[in-house]
């Protein structure tokens, strides 16, 4: 066994994205630009409806895939495929963007607290311009493992070492998406295979990862080993997110993620003639 050392250790950055949502952005910042083959991951937690309710109206994508992760509220979504459906508390949406797609992403209340994620995973060259398409699934559809301390591993993607799979197989970068709930004083360990990067968002809390002490609203950036180990400090939840790299040319701009400089001119004018 080989435990994996922290890299880096990024605090998530304010933002404000659509039409004025606030959010936390822990990877797609200035210091950790991505980490192949993830490209951003904001938290979005707000209890005053006027930070949120302006949502995501319609825009682009192609290249990459979203997941959309809930963990309270509920939030619509709509695209030009005639493809609707609300993502409700603990519910995931996985898309696949691929040669282009326009949605939008609003909210399905108009009061309480909205609270998840969103992840954008990159496509490798030959999977850029494949069809749209998702899967999605609501909460109860979703495993969760029980361990000894009272630690819960819910399994959205891949497969735990106990054999507990996720509903979504891990798409073209075999990922693993991993939210854990740590009591205080309890500790996750978990085998991850050095083919794939892995990096921690921790969310709530305060753990302990390679002898260092994280906080919330945190992202932890790991290297190379095949076991993954975080220790409670406090109560604590974070996710796990592990991919196999792509290791291609990244060139990304706004809402389109291609190889080259020429493929992403090529995407706006797509988009702006109407080929999306």
């Amino acid at each position: 066994m080989s435990l994996r050392p922290v890299v880096k250790i990024v605090k998530g950055v304010p933002a404000s994205d659509g039409d004025g949502v606030r959010l936390t952005r822990m990877l797609g910042t200035a210091e950790a630009q991505m980490f192949d083959p993830f490209l951003m991951l904001d938290c979005f937690d707000n209890d005053q409806a006027s930070d949120y309710m302006g949502g995501f109206p319609d825009h682009p994508h192609r290249g990459f895939e979203t997941v959309t992760y809930m963990l309270e509220g509920r939030m619509r979504h709509r695209d030009n495929t005639g493809r609707e459906g609300v993502i409700g508390p603990g519910g995931i949406q996985w898309m696949r963007a691929g040669r282009g797609i326009v949605h939008s992403e609003m909210p399905a209340q108009s009061e309480g607290r909205m609270r998840g994620f969103q992840l954008w995973v990159n496509l490798p060259a030959k999977l850029k311009m494949s069809a749209p398409g998702y899967s999605e699934f609501e909460s109860e559809a979703i495993p969760v493992e029980a361990r000894e301390g009272g630690v819960t591993v819910k399994v959205i993607s891949g497969v735990t070492e106990a054999g507990t799979a996720g509903p979504i197989g891990g798409g073209a970068v075999d990922a693993l998406y991993f939210d854990i709930v740590l009591p205080a004083g309890s500790r996750f360990e978990e085998p991850v295979g050095a083919d794939r990067n892995a990096m921690l968002a921790v969310y709530e809390g305060q753990v302990r990862v390679a002898g260092g002490k994280i906080d919330a609203l945190s992202g932890v950036f790991l290297g190379r080993g095949d076991t993954v180990l975080v220790e409670a400090v406090t109560d604590a939840r974070l996710l796990l997110l592990a991919g196999r790299p792509i290791g291609e040319p990244v060139f990304w701009h706004g809402p389109f993620v291609m190889n080259s400089r020429d493929e992403i001119v090529q995407a706006f004018e797509d988009f702006q003639s109407g080929k999306f």
